[in-house]
């Protein structure tokens, strides 16, 4: 997505958003790489379906050299659940195409006969391999053959039982936007297709390569079989043979993946539903406080309406989501406008959602109505840690999977999630303590135990809170199939929910909560004894009067 096609002029913060945003084009990437000079780039992960379709056009060059030392090509290889890093971040230290491609297909470059050759092992087996783009820039499909066929269930990807060897390239002419095509045909591939179908490794399969100038163009399409879908990783990888620095390279990699339904990783299709039933419950129940709050406008503080703008902002910020993955899924990237008003109101929730924590944590308007030192000293940390947590959490998402700064913009995110949800405890911390002291001081001991046993409750709330959202989540993302992984992201919202609703049950107005009304009855009695046990205020005893709002007055 490019600022430049918005017809209206932005506000300064929709045009920060969309510099954020990128080359971020959804599911159809296109991953440019300027004098890089890292040996091995992952270029994305993503869930295929049977028939899912991955189509890969490379434009290749080097800086300053040739390619006589180089050793180039793809690896693509089934991602585990459980694996925060594949074995391909793991061998740095050794070229990936030299090793033997265990459960990987390589697509490795041979400049010399111009030829890409094929290898592979293992459980890659039933992939329809083609080379090039059709002319309409789609994916080829198993229902599309070459020779322009119509292939039946038994010559399916996965069950057809002949492979084709390397044959000679086939004529080429250009196509419109830099594609190419075989000259004579509009909708078929330029070679027949290669069935990958038994688990000993192939070597004498190959694609053609077109040769230089200005630099070397190929491109390449894997239809997945009936025993191929999953998760998959793809590598690009430059090794030098002298085991010397790589030299750099200048590369532009378009990668278009899509499953029979759509554009999403088969880990996204249900999140499109998902956010929007979730959007629906946060949306209710930001109506229901906001009635409540109404109801009991006497006893409302202003923590309530922060507490209510939170939960209106969530449902905002989830149906921008879901409307996202509606249009990712149908046309391969989301709507500019809607991508910025989701990442504003994304970062508007962080933020919205710590003050708010933090606020009730200090007990301020519950306890007390002066924000102490260590509670202002609080604020100034975690916020701008959140604000930071959020532009990098934006950066992430709009940058693609290879570049080269996408896996510290991963770590900035994790670690100040981290430090900020460990700071919002101590305010808890310190009422408890403070609760704990009053109580036996200030002579109002039954107040302040019922306010205590409260922030022990909201104390554990949080941590419950932090436990499902960053560990249970996590583990849970990491332990299932690769098609159950978005119950990650059910997790995180449903619990985000319960949490929600907990916090308002908790810290409803004082007029209906039991935790943080004034116990009238046993201090009165104790201020009635204290008078009339007193010598010079004998036979005097104490008249209470209730304020009851404007009509008392």
């Amino acid at each position: 997505m490019a600022a430049r096609s918005m017809r209206r002029p932005l506000s300064p913060v929709g045009l920060v958003m969309l510099l954020l945003l990128g080359s971020c084009a959804g599911r159809i990437h296109q991953l440019q790489l300027t004098e890089e000079k890292r040996t091995n780039v992952q270029v994305n992960r993503f869930g295929f379906f049977v028939n899912g379709t991955l189509t890969v056009d490379v434009y290749l060059s080097l800086v300053g050299s040739d390619f006589s030392n180089q050793l180039i090509g793809f690896s693509l290889s089934h991602a585990k659940s459980g694996q925060f890093l594949s074995s391909t971040d793991q061998e740095s230290l050794r070229c990936v195409l030299e090793s033997e491609p265990v459960d990987k297909l390589f697509l490795i470059l041979n400049f010399t006969s111009s030829r890409i050759n094929i290898k592979k092992s293992g459980n890659t087996q039933g992939m329809y391999i083609t080379n090039g783009l059709h002319s309409a820039g789609v994916a080829a499909t198993p229902e599309t053959v070459p020779g322009g066929g119509s292939m039946t269930n038994k010559e399916s990807p996965g069950n057809k039982e002949s492979d084709h060897r390397g044959k000679a390239p086939v004529q080429k002419r250009e196509a419109p936007g830099g594609q190419t095509k075989p000259e004579g045909k509009s909708n078929q591939v330029s070679e027949p297709a290669l069935i990958l179908k038994s688990k000993e490794q192939v070597a004498d399969l190959s694609l053609p390569l077109e040769p230089p100038p200005p630099a070397y163009h190929f491109s390449f399409n894997i239809v997945f079989g009936s025993k191929e879908e999953g998760l998959y990783n793809l590598y690009f990888h430059n090794c030098n043979k002298q085991r010397v620095t790589p030299t750099p390279y200048n590369v532009t990699i378009k990668v278009q993946e899509k499953n029979p339904g759509g554009y999403l990783s088969a880990a996204e299709v249900p999140l499109f539903k998902l956010y929007l039933i979730m959007s629906g419950s946060f949306f209710t129940a930001s109506i229901i406080w906001v009635y409540f709050l109404h109801k009991h406008r006497y006893s409302v503080f202003k923590i309530h309406w922060l507490m209510a703008a939170l939960v209106f902002t969530k449902s905002v910020s989830l149906i921008f989501h879901s409307v996202n993955y509606y249009f990712i899924n149908t046309e391969g990237h989301p709507i500019e406008g809607l991508a910025v008003m989701y990442y504003i109101t994304h970062l508007l929730k962080g933020v919205l959602l710590f003050i708010t924590i933090v606020l009730i944590g200090t007990g301020w308007a519950f306890v007390k109505y002066i924000l102490s030192d260590k509670d202002k000293k609080i604020f100034m940390i975690v916020l701008p840690l959140q604000v930071l947590a959020n532009v990098a959490y934006i950066i992430m998402e709009s940058s693609e999977t290879g570049t080269s700064d996408y896996a510290l913009w991963t770590q900035i995110v994790f670690l100040v999630d981290l430090i900020c949800c460990g700071a919002i405890l101590f305010p808890v911390i310190w009422s408890i303590r403070h609760l704990q002291e009053a109580s036996s001081t200030d002579g109002k001991a039954a107040m302040n135990l019922a306010k205590l046993k409260l922030f022990r409750h909201y104390y554990i709330m949080i941590v419950c809170y932090i436990y499902f959202t960053r560990i249970i989540a996590i583990l849970l993302k990491v332990t299932v199939s690769f098609q159950l992984q978005w119950l990650h992201e059910m997790l995180v919202e449903v619990s985000t929910l319960v949490f929600f609703v907990l916090t308002g049950y908790k810290f409803r107005p004082a007029s209906n909560n039991p935790y943080l009304q004034l116990p009238q009855e046993d201090e009165d009695i104790q201020m009635d004894e204290v008078l009339t046990e007193s010598g010079a205020l004998g036979g005097v005893s104490r008249v209470n009067k209730t304020f009851n709002g404007p009509e008392s007055l």
